[in-house]
């Protein structure tokens, strides 16, 4: 099959390529490299230098054809600061992904893999959430992310594209095999900031409020490894058939911001400085996903089912990339 996957040269989406691959398939990745790494693109791939306010250079994409489906990951994704900048958020977020759904409507491509969030969801009772709990965005990012829904759902209805919305909780780990791993420019992920922590990369690491009502005080978030989620979205690319679907991705389990930390001295070996901080604007107590109904309608489960063994692969891939993708060569050149 061909797809079309933008934002693939960024954590999620290069391990979605690198699945996507390994089922062999074709893919074509976009990617402008603001957040991105042309390393993380493999070889078998053909990338392209672009981004998607780009118009013509996508509409050239697509009219390429035929396509089997597009999986979109190019977002701008830091909560925080989409609270202090929350036009820039919802006017880079939404517009792009407008076009894009435009195009693949244009160009009749069937299916749609749209990578959501769990930021959907404000959860103030602190319950395990289902595809069908309350949405109430608490930050302009998740708010993005639901109107990138609607338009999809809108695109459903009146032209029959059919699409899939995945709902992350928190993505952590990296490949088993060590071809790809977590690199941001600046960090804000709690287990790769932890993990820079323990390897000297940083003096200290702060844990944003101990006052939440859970049982340390820190926040709990639902932890699923990288490689579950690119397996969920194959799955879900193969369950939209006649229908759209909505599914929400995790491990099922939370886990405390302290918990993090202890699972990183507990595989490490090593002692880590923290300190406690105060709470982030935007942060909910509690996140963690029911992934019921991905299982029962597709037969996913998550493979790396406790904090250790997706810490283990994160560590794995710092401590033999600690420059990040920076030391390591391009794999192939832009096609275009």
């Amino acid at each position: 099959m061909r797809f079309f996957v933008t934002g693939g040269a960024g954590y999620i989406g290069s391990h979605v390529v690198l699945m996507l691959l390994d089922a062999g398939h074709d893919v074509v990745v976009l990617d402008n490299l603001s957040t991105g790494h042309r390393q993380a693109v493999p070889s078998e791939a053909r990338f392209v230098m672009g981004d998607l306010s780009n118009t013509a250079l996508v509409d050239d994409i697509l009219g390429d054809g035929p396509w089997d489906g597009i999986m979109h990951f190019a977002a701008r994704s830091l909560v925080a600061e989409s609270m202090r900048a929350p036009f820039m958020y919802l006017r880079e977020n939404v517009a792009p992904a407008l076009t894009l759904i435009e195009l693949a409507v244009r160009h009749k491509v069937p299916a749609f893999v749209f990578s959501s969030t769990a930021a959907l969801f404000s959860n103030t009772d602190n319950t395990i959430i289902s595809e069908t709990s309350h949405i109430s965005p608490s930050t302009p990012y998740g708010e993005s992310k639901l109107m990138v829904e609607r338009a999809l759902y809108w695109a459903d209805r009146l032209y029959g594209l059919r699409s899939a919305c995945l709902r992350y909780f928190n993505a952590a780990g990296a490949d088993p095999q060590g071809r790809a791993g977590e690199d941001h420019q600046p960090e804000t992920h709690l287990i790769p900031l932890a993990i820079q922590t323990v390897l000297g990369k940083r003096p200290s690491l702060d844990l944003f409020g101990n006052d939440y009502p859970t049982p340390d005080g820190s926040c709990i978030r639902d932890y699923v490894h990288v490689t579950d989620l690119a397996r969920a979205h194959l799955a879900a690319m193969g369950a939209i058939g006649q229908r759209s679907v909505t599914y929400n991705i995790g491990n099922g389990k939370g886990y405390s911001n302290l918990e993090v930390v202890q699972s990183i001295e507990r595989v490490s070996g090593r002692r880590l400085d923290w300190r406690w901080a105060p709470r982030r604007a935007g942060d909910p107590a509690v996140l963690v996903a029911s992934s019921a109904l991905l299982q029962r309608e597709t037969g996913w489960k998550s493979t790396f089912d406790d904090l250790d063994s997706i810490v283990e692969t994160a560590l794995a891939w710092a401590e033999k990339h600690p420059d990040g993708y920076a030391s390591l060569p391009v794999k192939n050149k832009a096609v275009l």
